[in-house]
């Protein structure tokens, strides 16, 4: 299966105000497609992101493929967690 786990923007925000889901997607079916799992969610006008990362390491450990935005948040979130 090819399945990747990548940002989805939700709800009709206002302009400036992006709010994203972390979601597992089945590529083959299309970018509008159903989701299979939602992992998280992200801000990035505040920063703050909150990741299911014992389920992204389920998914990705299955052959789930990261976007390359992920791979960013899951570093920079395991950089915060190190440091505090």
């Amino acid at each position: 299966m090819a399945v990747h786990i990548r940002l989805r923007r939700i709800g009709k925000n206002p302009k400036g105000k992006p709010h994203f889901r972390v979601t597992v997607f089945d590529e083959r079916k299309g970018r509008d497609s159903r989701l299979i799992e939602e992992l998280g969610y992200y801000k990035p006008t505040t920063g703050e992101a909150v990741l299911k990362k014992e389920r992204i390491a389920a998914w990705v450990k299955n052959g789930a493929q990261l976007s390359a935005t992920v791979k960013n948040l899951l570093k920079k979130d395991l950089k915060k967690n190190k440091g505090a």
